[in-house]
C-alpha cells in the first residue's frame, strides 16, 4: 500500500470510530427493574420460530432486519429459552408486527447474554418498518431451568379494545352465573362503550358468545332497556369463525366522540352455555361418550392436550400449522367457547399413544376436528414432543369467591376454608376436616382457585395458624380429580372427624406445573413369563410381605414360589419432575436389601377374576426411584447410588427390570385360567400429577398351568368406552394364539 493511500485509510479509520459511537451504541438498561421479555409471534409458524418481539417501556415491539445475523439469533434464541438458533428471517416473513421498533441495525458476536450487551441504535431508534421485521427459527430444545413460552399469538390490534363483557338486561338476572345474555359492553383506554346493533347478524354473536366461553348462540335476544349509550363501534361485519371480535371488520368512533346510532340500540346477545356451566347444572356431568375429542393434561376446565378417537384409541395431534381456527373448532365441540391459545410443542405435556392428524387446517364452522382439511400422518413426520394443545374461553362462573386459602407463605399454598351458607341465608367461612384428604381433592381445590395443578395435599396444617377461622363445616370429602368445585365432589353429609382442632384441617400447595406417570403397556406385554424361584432365594423378598400369604406355612428353604414376572418401563410425561412426597430424612433403610424406601407403596400389582374379584396380588415400596434413560437432549437427574435423591425427570423413564425383587405376583395358588392383570402406578395419590387416568393400565392373561400370555395391555383412558366394555366382559381365551 502506498504512503498516501495508508494516510487515508487512517483518517477513514478515525472518522468511522468518531461516528460509530453517537449512531451505534449498547443498549441501555431496558426496563426499570432490568427485565426484558421477548416472545415469538406470527403466522404460520410453529413455537420454536416466529417473528421476534420484546417488550420494552411498557410496550411490545419488534427488531428490524438491517444488519442482522445468526449471531442475533443465537442471543435471541436464549432469551427465548432455547439452546441456540438455526437460521433466522428478514423482511417480515413471519408478517408484520404491530406498534414501535425497538431495535436496528443490531450486531451481536454470539456469545453476549443479553441483548442489550450487543451493538444497536438505542432503544426506539429506527428508520424501519414493519415489513422489515426480523424472525428466529429456534433449535427445538430447551435451555435447562426455564418455562416454555409457545403460545399462538391472536393477529389482532390489541389496542382497538382491552376488554368485553356481557351486562346483564334486568337487575334479577345480575347474580346469576354465567351471564348468557346481556348488553355487549368493550372497554377501551378512555372508558367502556357499546356497540350499534344496526346490521347486527347472528355471526357477530357467535364470536362475542365465543369469547365469552360458549359454544353457540341463540337467534334471537331481548332489546335492552332504552338508556343514553355511548357508542364506540358501528357496522361490525364478522364471518363468524373469528376467535376474537377485534379480527372482525368493523368502524370505530372518532376518538373522544360517540356517534349516534340511527334506528338502533346496544348490541345484545344471547348465548349458549356448554353442560358443564349450565345455571342448574348438575353435580357430576358425564361427558358425551360418543364424543371424538378430550383435552388431557391441563390444570383448569377448557384446556389440556388435544386427543382425537380414532376407532377405539385415542391419539394426538401434530401441532403442524396448528391455529386458532382448529383449536376453537376443538373447544366449541367440547362444550366451551373460542379458543383463548393455541399452543404447540407439547405444552400440555406429551401423548403416548399414536398420533393420528397433522396440518390441520379448520375454517373454524366445522362440527369436528375430523371434519376438517389434514394429513394422516407416519411416525417420521412427527413426534409427541410436538402434541398440539389449547386453552378455551370459558364462561365466568365465581367460584373462586367460595373458597380460599390462609396462612401459607405464598397465594399459592395455605390451609383450606369454605364459604358456606349456615342459616337464614347467613354465610360463613369453615374448615376442612384433614381425614383422607389426598392430592386428588387439592387438585380440585386449586382450579377452584385458578391456581393450576396441585403440588401437594395436607392432613395436618398446624404451621399455617393465621386465621380465627375454627369449626369444620366439611368432611370425607372424595374427589375423582376431574370437578370444578370442592363442593361437586362427595362428602359426608353431616360432619364427622376423627381428629378435632383447626390444626387438623386440609391444606393445599398449588404450583404451575405437575408430573404425570404412565406405565409403557406394550413393554409389559412383551416381557412377561412365569419362574419357578426357590425359597432360599426369596427371605428379603418375604420381609417385605412380597409374597402371598401362603409362604408363611412353606417349608423353608425348601420348595419354590411360582411367579409371575415382568418389565415396568415408567415414564413422566407432564412438566415438572416426579419426587418422593417424603424428603429423604423419612426414608427407610431396608438392611436385607439395602436401599431405601422413599415412598410406602408405588405400584401394585392385581390379577383378577373375570368378574373382578383379586385372586393374587404383589406390591413394590418405591426403593429406587432414579432416571434409566431419557428422550434425546434431555439430562438425568436422579440416581439412587450413595444416598442420592430420588425421582423421575420429564422426558426419562425409571426401568424396573423383570428380574428385580418384588417386581412380581406370586401365583402359587392360581389355578390355570383367564384373567386380567392390573398394574396402578402411585395408586394411593401419595405424589400429585396433573392427570390419574392413565396410572392404570390392564392385560388380557391367559395361564395353562405352565405358561402364561398378555394381550391388549393398555393405559386405562386409551380405549374409547365401548372399547373399554367389551375388555372388561372379556370371555377368555379358547387357544394360545393371540389375534
Amino acid at each position: 500500500m502506498l504512503r498516501g493511500e495508508l494516510w487515508d485509510s487512517v483518517i477513514a479509520m478515525v472518522l468511522w470510530a468518531a461516528w460509530l459511537p453517537s449512531c451505534l451504541s449498547q443498549t441501555p438498561s431496558p426496563s426499570h427493574d432490568g427485565k426484558m421479555k421477548f416472545r415469538l409471534a406470527g403466522y404460520p409458524r410453529k413455537h420454536n420460530e416466529g417473528r421476534v418481539e420484546v417488550f420494552y417501556s411498557g410496550e411490545w415491539g419488534t427488531i428490524c432486519d438491517d444488519d442482522f445475523t445468526l449471531a442475533n439469533a443465537h442471543v435471541l434464541c436464549h432469551h427465548l429459552g432455547f439452546v441456540e438458533a438455526l437460521s433466522w428471517s428478514h423482511s417480515a416473513k413471519y408478517g408484520p408486527g404491530n406498534g414501535k421498533i425497538w431495535l436496528d441495525n443490531v450486531m451481536c458476536g454470539g456469545t453476549e447474554n443479553s441483548i442489550e450487551k450487543c451493538v444497536s441504535r438505542g432503544w426506539g431508534n429506527s428508520d424501519c418498518t414493519h415489513q422489515e421485521d426480523a424472525g428466529v427459527v429456534c433449535k427445538d430444545e430447551r435451555l435447562p431451568g426455564l418455562a416454555e413460552s409457545n403460545i399462538i399469538e391472536m393477529q389482532v390490534d390489541k389496542n382497538r379494545m382491552e376488554k368485553i363483557r356481557l351486562r346483564p338486561l334486568s337487575g334479577a338476572h345480575a347474580g346469576r352465573m354465567p351471564v348468557t345474555e346481556g348488553v355487549i359492553e368493550v372497554k377501551f383506554k378512555d372508558g367502556w362503550g357499546h356497540i350499534c346493533n344496526t346490521g347486527w347478524t347472528t355471526k357477530n354473536s357467535r364470536v362475542v358468545c365465543g369469547m365469552m366461553g360458549f359454544p353457540s348462540q341463540r337467534t334471537t335476544a331481548k332489546k335492552p332497556s332504552s338508556h343514553q349509550s355511548v357508542y364506540k363501534i358501528h357496522s361490525v361485519a364478522c364471518t363468524g369463525n373469528e376467535a376474537h371480535l377485534s379480527a372482525c371488520t368493523m368502524e370505530f368512533s372518532k376518538a373522544n366522540s360517540s356517534a349516534p346510532c340511527p334506528n338502533g340500540g346496544a348490541a345484545v346477545v344471547n348465548c349458549v352455555p356448554g353442560p358443564l356451566f349450565t345455571q342448574a347444572r348438575a353435580r357430576r356431568v358425564k361427558l358425551n361418550p360418543m364424543a371424538q375429542v378430550r383435552l388431557k393434561g391441563g390444570a383448569k376446565a377448557g384446556e389440556g392436550r388435544v386427543e382425537v378417537l380414532k376407532g377405539s384409541e385415542w391419539g394426538t395431534v401434530c401441532d403442524d400449522r396448528w391455529n386458532l381456527q382448529s383449536a376453537s373448532v376443538v373447544c366449541r365441540d367440547l362444550g366451551f367457547g373460542t379458543a383463548k391459545e393455541a399452543l404447540t410443542g407439547a405444552r400440555m405435556g406429551q401423548g403416548m399413544g399414536p398420533i393420528y392428524m397433522n396440518e390441520v387446517q379448520c375454517r373454524g364452522d366445522e362440527k369436528s376436528l375430523w371434519d376438517c382439511p389434514h394429513k394422516s400422518i407416519t411416525a417420521e413426520d412427527c413426534k409427541h414432543m410436538e402434541d398440539a394443545s389449547v386453552i378455551c374461553n370459558i364462561p365466568y362462573m365465581g367460584f373462586e369467591k367460595t373458597i380460599r386459602l390462609t396462612g401459607g407463605r405464598t397465594r399459592l399454598e395455605g390451609r383450606v376454608e369454605l364459604l358456606l351458607s349456615t342459616g337464614s341465608e347467613m354465610r360463613d367461612w369453615g374448615l376442612i376436616c384433614g381425614d383422607g384428604w389426598t392430592s386428588r381433592e387439592a387438585m380440585v381445590v386449586c382450579r377452584q382457585l385458578g391456581l393450576g395443578h396441585a403440588s401437594s395435599g395436607l392432613r395436618e396444617t398446624w404451621y399455617w395458624d393465621s386465621s380465627n377461622v375454627t369449626e369444620m363445616v366439611l368432611s370425607g370429602v372424595k374427589c375423582k380429580g376431574d370437578e370444578m368445585t370442592l363442593t361437586d365432589c362427595q362428602h359426608h353429609p353431616v360432619i364427622s372427624c376423627k381428629r378435632a382442632g383447626a390444626q387438623f384441617s386440609a391444606g393445599v400447595i398449588c404450583s404451575d406445573t405437575a408430573s404425570d406417570l404412565v406405565l409403557n403397556a406394550p413393554l409389559v406385554e412383551q416381557s412377561v413369563y412365569i419362574e419357578d424361584r426357590p425359597l432360599h432365594l426369596l427371605y428379603c423378598a418375604a420381609e417385605e410381605n412380597c409374597l402371598a400369604k401362603s409362604a408363611a406355612q412353606a417349608n423353608w428353604p425348601y420348595g419354590h414360589r411360582r411367579l409371575l414376572r415382568f418389565s415396568s418401563q415408567i415414564h413422566n410425561i407432564g412438566k415438572a419432575d416426579f419426587r418422593p412426597r417424603l424428603g429423604r430424612h423419612s426414608w427407610v433403610w431396608h438392611e436385607c436389601h439395602r436401599h431405601y424406601h422413599s415412598m410406602d407403596i408405588f405400584t401394585y400389582y392385581d390379577l383378577l377374576s373375570l368378574n373382578g374379584t383379586k385372586v393374587a396380588d404383589g406390591h413394590k415400596a418405591n426403593f429406587c426411584l432414579e432416571d434409566t434413560e431419557c428422550h434425546e437432549g434431555v439430562s438425568k437427574r436422579y440416581e439412587c447410588a450413595n444416598f442420592g435423591e430420588q425421582g423421575i425427570t420429564v422426558g426419562c423413564w425409571d426401568l424396573y427390570r423383570h428380574d428385580i425383587d418384588c417386581q412380581w405376583i406370586d401365583i402359587t395358588d392360581v389355578k390355570p385360567g383367564n384373567y386380567i392383570l392390573q398394574v396402578v402406578i402411585n395408586p394411593n395419590f401419595e405424589v400429585a400429577e396433573s392427570d390419574f387416568t392413565n396410572n392404570a393400565m390392564r392385560c388380557n392373561c391367559k395361564y395353562d398351568g405352565n405358561r402364561v400370555w398378555l394381550h391388549k395391555c393398555h393405559l386405562g383412558d386409551s380405549f374409547s368406552e365401548e372399547a373399554e366394555k367389551e375388555f372388561e366382559h372379556y370371555p377368555g381365551q379358547l387357544n394360545n394364539k393371540i389375534s
